[in-house]
């Protein structure tokens, strides 16, 4: 096949992983991809890294010349390369690609809809997703209730195709536990929580410090550390440092910075902890700390009742609750097992295997429904 996957998003962020990973899934799989991007982006260079085949296209501009100059330089794109599926990961010119495929252009559209962000539910938008695109791609239920019920989207039109995560990279490394664990002088029997995530007030590392600092008060918690995995984005290791020395826990929390042995970081855990106010439409740091073995507790926000059991699952903002499943799942052996083994059963069905077998079974579909 030959697909266009158009990824004209700014950061590499939640939404550009799932659609850069799916892109070299295909080409690996021997199908011609070209990835339209935004230039000089972050998920451009991102890509171009991953050695993909880029072409930039302003599609996020609403300057009228610009825009018909990405205009001209798409049709031209699409007369040179004639691709089978283009799939749209953004909003940002999904129009016009609709209203390319309505001149006549042979491709079928697909939209992926990456973020938490519902679309406006207006007579125009439901139509454009269920009159014009040939599928709308979810990666939750929660996405999925909304465009059935707000969207009107027939259910033949709606995929829910979660995102996959690599078991060989984030699998249970012992050795890389025992040497992280020296490096931050964590004691063999000290119990490790974790947070991995980019600096972010949405990232609930507030919430996170005020829990562990709750669960340190007993003594039967004493031996309980912080470890927050992640470096300065849009929030500082400053900040972050007045909350730990707010809660008074600075001699038992670390931050690990910039990190390229994110694996062995994550296997130094003991839990792992998504602390999300909000959005989580596809939850990356979730299914690498499940594929990696180590129970996670988590806020109910986006995609992350899809993964996690209900009994793991506490109310955003609610460090009490917090504190309350990350002493239950670190302190109860048998419960510990329980989770882990409902996190393998969910983690069977989201491998990087998985996610290239359920988007190619809708690509097909779709070439096939002549």
């Amino acid at each position: 096949m030959k697909i266009f996957q158009v990824i004209n998003v700014r950061w590499f962020n939640a939404t550009a992983w799932y659609a850069i990973t799916l892109s070299r899934l295909l080409v690996n799989a021997g199908h011609d991809v070209t990835v339209l991007t935004q230039a000089g982006t972050q998920s451009e260079k991102k890509a171009q890294e991953l050695g993909l085949k880029t072409i930039s296209v302003d599609l996020n501009s609403i300057n009228p010349i610009r825009f018909a100059t990405a205009t001209k330089h798409i049709i031209q794109l699409l007369r040179t390369h004639r691709p089978d599926i283009v799939n749209c990961h953004r909003g940002e010119g999904f129009f016009l690609w609709g209203l390319l495929k309505l001149l006549g252009f042979g491709f079928r559209l697909v939209r992926t809809r990456g973020d938490q962000r519902p679309p406006k539910s207006d007579a125009f938008n439901r139509w454009l997703h269920s009159g014009v695109a040939d599928a709308v791609v979810v990666t939750n239920r929660h996405m999925a209730n909304y465009f059935l019920e707000k969207m009107r989207t027939p259910g033949r039109g709606l995929w829910l195709i979660h995102g996959g995560v690599d078991t060989e990279k984030f699998r249970f490394d012992q050795a890389g536990r025992d040497r992280v664990r020296k490096e931050f002088d964590f004691k063999p029997d000290d119990i490790v929580i974790g947070l991995l995530g980019r600096f972010d007030r949405v990232k609930g590392h507030k919430e996170t410090i005020e829990a562990v600092a709750r669960l340190r008060k007993h003594d039967e918690s004493a031996n309980i550390r912080l470890f927050l995995i992640g470096f300065d984005t849009a929030m500082t290791s400053t900040q972050i440092e007045s909350w730990i020395d707010e809660y008074g826990i600075r001699d038992s929390t670390r931050i690990s910075g910039k990190r390229e042995d994110i694996g062995a970081c994550i296997s130094a855990l003991d839990v792992g902890v998504v602390a999300s106010l909000w959005s989580e439409a596809i939850a990356r740091s979730a299914l690498e700390i499940m594929a990696a073995e180590r129970p996670l507790v988590s806020t109910d926000v986006g995609v992350m009742p899809d993964l996690v059991s209900p009994s793991m699952l506490v109310q955003p903002g609610d460090s009490e609750a917090l504190a309350y499943a990350i002493g239950l799942v670190a302190q109860e052996s048998l419960f510990r097992e329980e989770v882990l083994t409902a996190q393998k059963r969910t983690m069977s069905q989201l491998t990087l295997d998985e996610f290239l077998k359920r988007s190619l079974n809708l690509y097909h579909t779709l070439l096939n429904d002549n």
